[in-house]
């Protein structure tokens, strides 16, 4: 069945930097369009960045020029490397599997921006 693993979460300082992972097993990764989601308390999930199959990247705008995804399809693995964090950045962070087909979702990761 499909997993999706997140890891590389914590607690930063403002400014810092985080390396999320997504560790992707029980489907032909290499297929699929990969992204990342993050939900603040009492806020939707909102998307953050996605990478096509062919490795096309896009980055929300509250986010562009501090963060960027990539991908290995040979490890099946999808990153959001993120620097200078803001404490507005602090949210669960769910790495998802989109399309073709349905979307999974990983247990999501907990990232805090804070001094």
């Amino acid at each position: 069945q499909v997993q999706l693993v997140e890891s590389g979460g914590g607690l930063v300082q403002p400014g810092g930097s985080l390396r999320l992972s997504c560790a992707a097993s029980g489907f032909t990764f290499k297929f699929y369009i990969m992204a990342w989601y993050r939900q603040a308390p009492g806020k939707q999930r909102e998307l953050v960045a996605t990478v096509t199959s062919s490795g096309t990247t896009n980055v929300v705008d509250s986010v562009k020029g501090r963060f960027s995804i990539s991908r290995d399809n040979a490890k099946s693995t999808v990153t959001l490397q993120m620097n200078s964090l803001k404490p507005e950045d602090t949210a669960l962070y769910y790495c998802n599997k989109g399309s073709p087909g349905k979307d999974y979702w990983g247990q999501g990761i907990q990232v805090t921006v804070s001094s």
